[in-house]
């Protein structure tokens, strides 16, 4: 199946997913992930793009975030890429790749997946055994959107606010989110999705990227396509 081009559009969120070469750490201390943050707030500013919510795994990254110019968050993953590659190789004196190659996204329809975006984001290390639960990682969003801390890399999104008036009434609303298990079929969506670049959301929502990008969003279906059948009749004189 054809990957789809990278869709870049303002004001529209995506799903980001990096992953280090041949799956191995790329954050190895504190301090790591410190930078990487500190970076990605500098380069979110930079290149005008709200992060709404990430977690720095080892091995990987992942966030929800809006760009609010086109090609904001290319721009930005490019910036922030050389910018924590250099400080690895400097730092650790070696050299080489770090990532398996450029960042996967998806651009999501926020009304349908936005929220559901953040939890898969913010359930990653629970799901991946590093923890019992999201509120025991410190290297994500989860404890800004619980009340248990202000980051002030988070810009929450209109939905987020939606949920509540005050800033307690939204974390105890979305605390509520994670009272039950990650449907199955709903994970291997959302994975699908950022492994081949497709959009998170309907058919009514594809046809807007569609028309918005102008150019096919949807994956091609691999192989020839199917030989008309001549006709057997004889052409009319």
């Amino acid at each position: 199946m054809a990957r789809p081009p990278r869709i870049n559009i303002a004001n529209i969120p995506q799903h980001i997913v990096q992953i280090g070469h041949n799956n191995l750490n790329c954050f190895f201390d504190d301090e790591d992930y410190e930078f990487y943050l500190a970076s990605l707030h500098k380069a979110a500013e930079q290149y005008d793009v709200d992060i709404h919510a990430y977690v720095l795994l080892p091995n990987a990254i992942q966030m929800v975030a809006t760009p609010n110019i086109a090609q904001g968050i290319s721009s930005m993953m490019q910036s922030l890429g050389r910018r924590y590659v250099q400080y690895i190789n400097h730092r650790y004196q070696r050299s080489g790749t770090l990532w398996a190659g450029r960042y996967k996204s998806s651009v999501i329809d926020s009304e349908a997946y936005l929220l559901t975006c953040y939890r898969y984001v913010e359930l990653k290390p629970m799901h991946e055994g590093l923890v019992e639960g999201p509120e025991l990682y410190p290297w994500s969003s989860f404890r800004h959107h619980t009340g248990r801390e202000d980051n002030p890399l988070i810009s929450d999104h209109k939905l987020y606010l939606e949920l509540a008036d005050t800033r307690e009434d939204r974390a105890d609303e979305y605390s509520k989110l994670f009272r039950f298990r990650f449907d199955r079929m709903l994970l291997s969506y959302i994975a699908e999705t950022i492994k081949l670049g497709q959009v998170l959301g309907g058919d009514q929502f594809t046809d807007k990227i569609e028309q918005i990008a102008n150019h096919r969003v949807r994956p091609l279906k691999r192989g020839r396509p199917k030989k008309k059948k001549k006709s057997s009749e004889p052409a009319q004189q």
